[in-house]
């Protein structure tokens, strides 16, 4: 979800995002904890993916 507060909007603009912000839904990211499994560290498979662009 996008909300934009323009510069100059009014208060009444600046409480319905904020009703809008509180009463969103989260995402759950817990459940795509230990999903990966990696047979490498991951920061040996970052510098393998930089070294790449070389």
């Amino acid at each position: 979800m996008v909300l934009v507060l323009k510069k100059g909007a009014s208060k009444k603009e600046m409480d319905n995002i904020s009703t809008k912000l509180k009463s969103g839904k989260g995402v759950n990211t817990r459940k795509y904890c230990g999903v990966i499994k990696l047979k490498e560290d991951p920061l040996i498979i970052q510098k393998k993916m930089r070294d790449e662009w070389e």
